[in-house]
C-alpha cells in the first residue's frame, strides 16, 4: 500500500513542467533557437560575482568540515545575524537572529509555516487570485484547506467583500504574494493598509490571531521605482516567507528562510512551532555553503537591466499586437488576457507556432496566461510577429 495522496501529486505533473518538457522535445526535433519557451521562472541573469567569488574564497580558504558540515537545525547563527542586519538598515525592523529559521528556499519556508498554523482538518487558509498554485499542496498535505478568493480583475489587487465573505472561525492565515507570480502586480500600500485592518477586526470577531503570510521570493525585482512595503510595519501579525533563487539568481541552490518578527502575537512559540514543524518534515540545517555565502551577500540585489529591457520589448509589442496586459511592476511576469477569452485553448494555438505560454486556469485566472520575460532579447524579438499572428486566428 502507498499513501494515495502523495501517489498523485508524484503521477501528475504541474502543467507547467509539462510545457517545459514539451518544448525540450520541440527543441530536440526542430532545434532551441526555434522554440519561444515562456513557460518557467528560472532566472536568464546570473548570479552577482559577489556570489561566485564567496563560494571560491569559502571552499578555498575556510575549513573544509566546517563548510560542508552540519549547521544548527535553524541555521548559522551568524548568516540569520547578517540577514537580520541587512533588514534592519532597509526597513528599521528591529531584527535580531533569532527571528529567522534557514530553509531550503521559499516552498520549505512555506510548508512549515502551514503545517505549523494547522490546527486539525478543518483549518483553513485563503488566498487571492491569481496565486501560484502550489500553495494548495502545501496548504493541504498538512491536512489544511485552501480557499481561493476571485481576483480583482484588470489591477489584480484584492476584492476586500470577498475576502471577508471567505474567512470564517476556521481561518488561521491569508497567504499573499507580492510582487505577484504570475501577474507581476505589486499590492499597493493602500491595499495593506485596508488588509490590515480587516484582519484586525476579524481577528477580535472569531476571536484568535488571523496570520499573514508574504510570499516575498521576488521582493527585489520591481521596476521604475517601484516600492515593495515592508508587511510586518503595516500588520503585526506577518510572517515572512523569502527565497533567494530569484534576487540572487540562485533556484537550484534551495536556500531561503523564515522571519516571525516580534511583532507577531507570542512570536516565539510561533517561531517554535516553525521550527518543530520544519523538523517533523526533516528540514533542518539548510545546506551550509550556501548559508555562508548567503551571509556574505546580504546586500547583493539583483542586476534588473535586462529583465526592465525585455518586459518593454514584450509589453510594446504585444500591446501594439492588441494584448491587454496587467501592470507589471515587479517579478519577471506578464499576465496577459486571452483574445479568445480561453487561456488553456489558446495556449494550444500558442503550441502549434512553438510558442510556450503558460494558461492562467491553475492561478485561478482561466482567461488569463503567463509569460516569463526571463529569456533572451532575440527571442522576444523574434516571437513578436508570432504573437501578431496568434491573435489574428481569434478574429
Amino acid at each position: 500500500m502507498i499513501n494515495q495522496d502523495a501517489y498523485r501529486l508524484g503521477s501528475q505533473k504541474s502543467g507547467i513542467r509539462e510545457l517545459f518538457e514539451f518544448g525540450n522535445k520541440r527543441a530536440a526535433e526542430v532545434g532551441r533557437e526555434n522554440v519561444y519557451d515562456f513557460s518557467i521562472g528560472n532566472p536568464s541573469e546570473p548570479a552577482p560575482k559577489e556570489v561566485n567569488e564567496a563560494i571560491i574564497d569559502i571552499i578555498s580558504n575556510i575549513d573544509s568540515v566546517k563548510v560542508h558540515g552540519y549547521t544548527s537545525a535553524q541555521g548559522n547563527a551568524s548568516t540569520r545575524k547578517a540577514i537580520a542586519d541587512d533588514m534592519n538598515d532597509r526597513f528599521d525592523a528591529g531584527l535580531t537572529e533569532d527571528n529567522f529559521y534557514m530553509t531550503c528556499g521559499a516552498a520549505a519556508s512555506l510548508t512549515s509555516v502551514l503545517r505549523a498554523l494547522t490546527i486539525d482538518a478543518n483549518t483553513e487558509f485563503v488566498t487571492v487570485a491569481p496565486f501560484f498554485p502550489e500553495y494548495s499542496v502545501f496548504a493541504t498535505i498538512g491536512g489544511g484547506k485552501l480557499k481561493v478568493v476571485e481576483p480583482d480583475i484588470p489591477d489584480f489587487q484584492i476584492l476586500f467583500n470577498k475576502l471577508e465573505d471567505a474567512i470564517t472561525k476556521n481561518t488561521q492565515a491569508i497567504i499573499i504574494n507580492s510582487p505577484n507570480n504570475p501577474s507581476g502586480v505589486i499590492y499597493s500600500e493602500e491595499t495593506l493598509v485596508k488588509l490590515a485592518e480587516l484582519l484586525r477586526n476579524k481577528s477580535t470577531e472569531i476571536g484568535h490571531t488571523i496570520y499573514l503570510i508574504a510570499d516575498e521570493p521576488y521582493r527585489e525585482l520591481v521596476y521604475d521605482g517601484a516600492v515593495v512595503p515592508y508587511v510586518p510595519a503595516i500588520y503585526n501579525n506577518t510572517i515572512i516567507c523569502y527565497s533567494y533563487s530569484k534576487s540572487l539568481s540562485l533556484p537550484g541552490e534551495r536556500i531561503g528562510y523564515v522571519l516571525v518578527p516580534n511583532c507577531v502575537d507570542d512570536w516565539k512559540r510561533v517561531y517554535d512551532a516553525v521550527a518543530g514543524a520544519a523538523r517533523n518534515m526533516g528540514y533542518v540545517c539548510a545546506p551550509a555553503l550556501t548559508q555562508l555565502v548567503i551571509e556574505r551577500c546580504t546586500k547583493c540585489r539583483p542586476n534588473l537591466e535586462a529583465y526592465a529591457k525585455n518586459r518593454k520589448l514584450l509589453m510594446d509589442g504585444l500591446a501594439e499586437a492588441g494584448y491587454t496586459v496587467a501592470d507589471p511592476a515587479g517579478a519577471f511576469y506578464l499576465f496577459v488576457k486571452a483574445p479568445n477569452g480561453d487561456s488553456a485553448a489558446f495556449s494550444e494555438i500558442g503550441k502549434k507556432h512553438d510558442v510556450l505560454l503558460v494558461p492562467g486556469g491553475s492561478f485561478g485566472c482561466p482567461e488569463y496566461f503567463r509569460l516569463c520575460y526571463c529569456v533572451p532579447e532575440d527571442m522576444i524579438k523574434r516571437s513578436i510577429p508570432i504573437f501578431k499572428a496568434m491573435i489574428d486566428e481569434c478574429k
